[in-house]
């Protein structure tokens, strides 16, 4: 959690060069002009780049990074900034490569079960697009409205469905990619079934634009369900809430959506958004389904009475889509609410096994009372992703000292757990400093050795995965 000076200016010839390549009016040096690149939605980290460069066309990335690399000029590519991990923090200087310009959705195949877009469309946008075909692009990150495809498959982002759908890499099917040389491959395809060579779709999905830039992507589709419907559980402890999901998962029915919220969380969203949520529970837990009407409405109806016969305080399930919304808005408003208790908010992920998710919870709380911190935790249920939220005030340095020593304990206390340091939002600067824990010095090495085939000047989002 730390701030960074701006990196070298960059040479006037360089500078010229690129306003060659992607036309005046799309690259920016001035410092008022790139401050903005300086940092992403992750708080409390920031570098200045020495520019900012827009390019518009697989053959522009290409240009752009072919002079990068001969001019050993880092280059950080970038979507819309809104990861969580520090990903797009240029911690060199150099280039921020900013590809919403690239924004075309290029194909809806309701035939063949997949889309193929540019890399600045937003999950939303494609969701939409898909839609209108009848058919679901499943990935959906709490920041999707904004969220990139392009970004999403760089930090190969999770979301609500995670359970039931699986994450981003499930999804893409083929890449165009512009490498460090400014080679341009292209890796997949349009085939569900393609086992020819090294999986290199998979290698740069969650590679944080480490090892080249995605200018193209082809995604797989889904038939979109029915119906949607959510249910809404309270339980007296987060161990009590623990014990229905085990038993949920147990009885065959894998839910669309199993998110919870601990007792903070809850009183966070009721004082902010005045949902008529219960005061007197230990934890909330929020279930649902989609699929044919008929056995949606059987599994809500299941997963209810499982809860309250794991000790729910009470169990509803909605009766309408504007219910069920409304039901959503609890879990969906759990950051904005946190927000509101201090001027910096610091959200993270870890993953532990889903038995161990009241544990955790417990550790987390254990840590922010040893640190005299307030952090709240919700999180994916289903699959044992849990936020850790820390609010603090931006002038308390101190504070965000502790925090980031917290923070430090959290991830140690999800791999003892037999967990990981992140399970959605990303390595970059955020968690780099943790992850030979995570991987540890063999497997690190073999990072390095990967970084190095694809990149061998380094020039590509340095201080990150690989380096």
């Amino acid at each position: 959690m730390r701030t960074a000076a701006r990196g070298e200016t960059i040479d006037a010839t360089v500078l010229r060069e690129l306003r060659a390549i992607v036309g005046a009016d799309h690259v920016r040096d001035a410092e008022g002009d790139v401050a903005a690149y300086a940092r992403d939605a992750t708080p409390l980290f920031s570098a200045m780049p020495g520019a900012v460069v827009h390019p518009a066309s697989t053959e522009e990335v290409s240009a752009v990074l072919a002079l990068a690399g001969a001019r050993s000029v880092p280059v950080v590519p970038r979507g819309a900034g809104s990861n969580l991990c520090a990903a797009t923090v240029p911690l060199s200087g150099g280039i921020v490569l900013v590809l919403t310009r690239l924004d075309r959705i290029l194909e809806i195949s309701a035939d063949e079960l997949l889309a193929v877009c540019q890399p600045g469309v937003t999950t939303a946008e494609l969701a939409a697009a898909a839609s209108a075909h009848g058919l679901l692009y499943a990935p959906d990150p709490g920041s999707r409205t904004v969220a990139t495809i392009g970004g999403t498959i760089a930090t190969c982002a999770g979301g609500l469905r995670g359970l039931k759908y699986g994450v981003t890499r499930n999804y893409v099917l083929g890449l165009e990619a512009v490498l460090a040389t400014g080679e341009v491959i292209r890796t997949g395809g349009r085939l569900w079934k393609d086992v020819a060579g090294y999986d290199l779709t998979r290698l740069l999905t969650g590679s944080e634009g480490t090892l080249g830039v995605i200018t193209e992507a082809t995604v797989a589709l889904t038939p979109a369900p029915e119906t949607t419907g959510t249910g809404l559980a309270y339980f007296a402890t987060l161990a009590d809430a623990g014990r229905a999901v085990a038993r949920v998962i147990g009885s065959g029915v894998v839910p669309a959506t199993l998110e919870f919220l601990d007792a903070k969380c809850v009183d966070a969203v009721e004082a902010y958004a005045g949902l008529g949520l219960r005061s007197d529970a230990g934890a909330l837990l929020l279930f649902g389904d989609d699929g044919a009407a008929a056995p949606v409405g059987d599994h809500l109806a299941r997963m209810a009475e499982i809860c309250l016969g794991e000790g729910a305080l009470e169990a509803t399930v909605a009766g309408a889509a504007a219910e069920s919304e409304a039901l959503l808005a609890a879990r969906r408003c759990a950051l904005p609410a946190l927000s509101r208790l201090g001027s910096v908010t610091i959200l993270e992920d870890a993953s532990v096994p889903r038995p161990r998710i009241a544990e955790m919870v417990d550790r987390i709380d254990a840590v922010a009372e040893r640190y005299g911190l307030t952090i709240a935790t919700f999180g994916h249920a289903g699959d044992g992703n849990l936020h850790p939220t820390c609010v603090v005030d931006a002038g308390d340095t101190d504070a965000i000292e502790r925090a980031h020593h917290a923070f430090g304990d959290i991830f140690r206390a999800a791999m003892e757990l037999g967990g990981t340091i992140t399970g959605e939002h990303g390595v970059g600067a955020a968690k780099l400093p943790y992850l030979t824990e995570r991987l540890g010095a063999d497997q690190m090495a073999l990072l390095r050795r990967i970084k190095a085939a694809f990149d061998p000047a380094g020039i590509l989002n340095p201080g990150k995965l690989g380096s």
